[in-house]
Order: C-alpha cells, then sequence, then structure tokens
C-alpha cells in the first residue's frame, strides 16, 4: 500500500508509526506519523539549498510513503511527482552490479576472471592482474574517477590497455566510474547483448520497473526533470564513455521505491533474480569506516551518524582509502546499504536496513552537498526504524 503526501496539499497519513512498528520500541508521539517525520527531515532544505523540487520514497514494513515537493521545472511551474523522472547519477552503479550479479547467476561470468577473459584486447595489460570483483569494488589498483577528457568511445579500450597501476589489486579502494564501467561492459560481453538493452529490456521489468530509463523515449520526455546548476542554469546529464554504466540512470521515485524494496525482500523475487539481489549485498572490501560490496556500500544496522557520515564524506571519493579483502563472503543480515549519486544538476540518496525492514531514497533535481542527503535519511530512518545515532 501506499501513501501519497504532497507538500502544500498533502492528504492525511492514515497510520502511525506506533501503528506500523508496534515493536520498534520508540513511541509516535502527535506528530509522529511518516508525513511529519519525512516533512521535518526533508522540506527545509529546499530553501537550504535552493533545491526546486525534491521526492522522497520511505518504506516500513511493506508500506510505501512518498511525498513530493516543489518543482520538476522553474520554467512552466511543473510541479513535482510520483511520475517525474530524476537523474539519479552513481545510484546507476547499483543496476550495473545487479546485472552483473545476474551473469554471475547463469554461469556465464565469474568475479575471479580477469576482463580479458572477456575482452581479449585487454590481454596482456596490467589489468590482467586484476579481476572482475576488482573492476566491481573500485580496487583494481587505482583506475580514476572518471575518464581522461581526450578519452572516447573509440579510444576507451586503448586507455584501458595502457593504464598502468598505483598499487596491487585488493590493496586500495579509489572509487572510480571507469572501474565499474568496464564492469558493466563485460557483464554485457558475457551475456552477449548491448548493456542498454539488458537494463531497458531484461532487468528493469523484472524488477517491475515501468518508468526507468537508460535513454529516456519521447513519451516519458514531458516527466523528465529539468536538473539546476549552481548557476540556476536548466541542465541535463551529456553522454559520456561507459556513461550507461556509472550514471546513467533516470528513473521516478515510485520506481526507485520499489527497487528499494526488492533489496529490502529479495526473498519475494523469482529465484535468479533474488540470487543477483542478494549477490549485491556481499561484503567484499573493509575500507576505514565502510564495507564495500557490488555497488552498495555497508555498515552495521545501527550505524551511528558520525560513521555514516565519514563514509560517506568527500575523501571517499575523491582519494585513494586501504582496502582489506574479508575472508568470508557472505551476507551478514544486519547490515545498513547506502549509495549516493549525482550528476551536475541533480543528487539522489538510497538507504535500507533489511533486518529492520525500512528503506529510504530520495532524488532531487540540484545537486547539493552528500552530508546533508544523509543526515536528512539518517533523521527518517532513525525515527521509522528504532535506531539511536
Amino acid at each position: 500500500m501506499t501513501e501519497r503526501f504532497d507538500a502544500g496539499r498533502r492528504t492525511a497519513v492514515a497510520a502511525t508509526l506506533a501503528t506500523l512498528l508496534p515493536a520498534a520500541g520508540h513511541a509516535a508521539g502527535a506528530r509522529g506519523d511518516v508525513a511529519a517525520i519525512v516533512d521535518a527531515a526533508f522540506q527545509p532544505l529546499l530553501a537550504r539549498h535552493g533545491i526546486p523540487g525534491l521526492a522522497v520514497g520511505v518504506s516500513v514494513n511493506g508500506r510505501q510513503h512518498v511525498a513530493c515537493y516543489g518543482l520538476a521545472s522553474k520554467e512552466d511551474a511543473q510541479p513535482v511527482s510520483t511520475r517525474t523522472l530524476f537523474e539519479i547519477g552513481s545510484l546507476s552503479k547499483t543496476f550495473t552490479a545487479t546485472l552483473g550479479a545476474q551473469a554471475l547467476s547463469t554461469g556465464k561470468l565469474s568475479l575471479h576472471h580477469p576482463p580479458s577473459r572477456y575482452l581479449p584486447a585487454l590481454r596482456g595489460s596490467a589489468l590482467d592482474a586484476a579481476t572482475l570483483l576488482h573492476l566491481a569494488t573500485y580496487t583494481a589498483g587505482g583506475l580514476p574517477l572518471q575518464f581522461p577528457e581526450a578519452v572516447t568511445d573509440e579510444t576507451m579500450l586503448a586507455y584501458f590497455r595502457a593504464w598502468k597501476p598505483d598499487a596491487a589489486p585488493g590493496r586500495v579502494r579509489r572509487y572510480s566510474n571507469p572501474s565499474i564501467g568496464l564492469f558493466g561492459l563485460v557483464a554485457a560481453k558475457a551475456l552477449g547483448r548491448d548493456f542498454r538493452e539488458l537494463l531497458e529490456g531484461d532487468l528493469f521489468p523484472q524488477l517491475g520497473l515501468r518508468d526507468t530509463y537508460l535513454r529516456v523515449p519521447a513519451s516519458a520526455i514531458p516527466d523528465y526533470a529539468w536538473g539546476y546548476g549552481k548557476d540556476g542554469q536548466r541542465l541535463r546529464v551529456n553522454p559520456g564513455v561507459l556513461d550507461a554504466q556509472a550514471y546513467g540512470v533516470k528513473s521516478t521515485i515510485a520506481d526507485m521505491l520499489r527497487f528499494v524494496e526488492a533489496n529490502l525482500r529479495p526473498e519475494l523475487l523469482a529465484p535468479r533474480l533474488r540470487q543477483a539481489v542478494e549477490a549485491t549485498h556481499v561484503p567484499h572490501f573493509r575500507v576505514g569506516p565502510l564495507v564495500q560490496g557490488l555497488g552498495w556500500e555497508q555498515y552495521p544496522d545501527l550505524v551511528p551518524l558520525a560513521r555514516l557520515l565519514a563514509g560517506n564524506a568527500p575523501a571517499m571519493a575523491l582519494e585513494p582509502q586501504p582496502a582489506v579483502a574479508i575472508a568470508t563472503a557472505e551476507p551478514t543480515g544486519r547490515a545498513f546499504y547506502n549509495k549516493t549519486g549525482s550528476t551536475n544538476g541533480f543528487a539522489a540518496y538510497a538507504a535500507f536496513v533489511p533486518a529492520r525492514r525500512a528503506g529510504i531514497v530520495m532524488l532531487a533535481n540540484r545537486n547539493f552537498p552528500i552530508e546533508a542527503r544523509v543526515r536528512a535519511a539518517h533523521a527518517v530512518l532513525e525515527r521509522v526504524a528504532g535506531r539511536k545515532g
């Protein structure tokens, strides 16, 4: 069941948290319904950070709550709705990871193989020392955050052939679009199809995502929000090398909440899809305050806000960090998963705690500080999941 509430014209939310979470150990209070909690955490961000429009989805014990604020387009005063398409930036990497995990489930891909097993053009390069697991977890040895500007689709493989590592595979995590992008490219090669076709034609429909795209079709353009830069100029993402794999997904708050719920309750999915989703929850490398999995970053399920902020600090994305492999790679069963995403004009954040059946996703059409996103989402989850922080 979905409860929808829009700032300024909100319908009443029927259930309080006391009803939703009788075992959470937290009384709802006079304004303890989900609408009030989300309003308090997110509505102030619009004015504070100059955000034209924002949508928030919360899932608690299988019940959805969606809030829409502000405008998808300032120029024509189009309000944000559950059908508004936002760019989700690097949150796209979690779909790439899920597709790669599906290839694992078919036996057509192994995380222990080098990328040259699937892309012979890379044979004999430094990347032959790395595995697909290293690519998927940004631990191949120092691939950069972005491709150099001179790299094009036509010269990409030459760039990877010439690349030289700064560290041995598995020793350093350096967050990298080329790294996860190559992993997604290899996964599609292993499955024998185009990456975009696999996501839009297979994975998104399997997940029940009806309004999620890499290339927004003409019929959905009216719902595609404009992003806004620091100067207020409206923006949309530009094409780039391996952009689909790293940051190219556009989606609605309704679809992204469905994706969060698929990760909260993978046991409800078809067997092969369940196997793929659960594979993205496996921990692989300890990196300072976080544990890196396939796409998702992990913490203990009662993660304090300070640790969550440290794991999402700029240094974690911009600077190499020591990595330590986890010997027994199995889901802990009690973890907090999250991922941020940004393009020049958009911001996204998703987090979920399967053991508490609670999750949240936020989409906005301005790229505002990650710290503010994390603080607001943590404040909501702290209330609805009875966490301490």
